[in-house]
């Protein structure tokens, strides 16, 4: 109760020169806009209609057509590639649940538990 108390305390007592803190950060002018000089003076400040052109032109130049680039070569029913791996994205646990349900529907009788010889 006493730690909660004195945090609150310590809230009121730091609120003020947080607020003033907070509004120097956002540098607000009288109409409630931050002013860009002083952004302007760390980066380069673009406008958005031009940044959106250039977004657009470069999509067209590459050719892309909005489509993400997905293993083409990933069997569908068995989640394996070309070289017989499953997704990063998957568990161990998932993977030999679907290689067991591979080998029982292929007839093998999968690996077997106990001594080999």
């Amino acid at each position: 109760m006493e730690a909660e108390d004195a945090q609150a305390e310590k809230r009121k007592k730091n609120a003020p020169k947080e607020l003033a803190r907070l509004k120097q950060a956002l540098n607000l002018d009288k109409k409630g806009e931050a002013a860009m000089t002083d952004v302007q003076e760390i980066a380069t400040v673009v406008p958005a209609d031009k940044i959106k052109k250039t977004d657009v032109d470069m999509a067209e130049a590459e050719g892309d057509d909005g489509k993400m680039d997905m293993d083409s070569k990933r069997n569908k029913a068995t989640l394996l590639d070309e070289n017989g791996q499953y997704p990063a994205w998957m568990s161990q646990r998932q993977a030999k649940k679907l290689k067991g349900k591979r080998m029982a529907k292929k007839g093998g009788k999968g690996k077997k538990k106990g001594i080999a010889w």
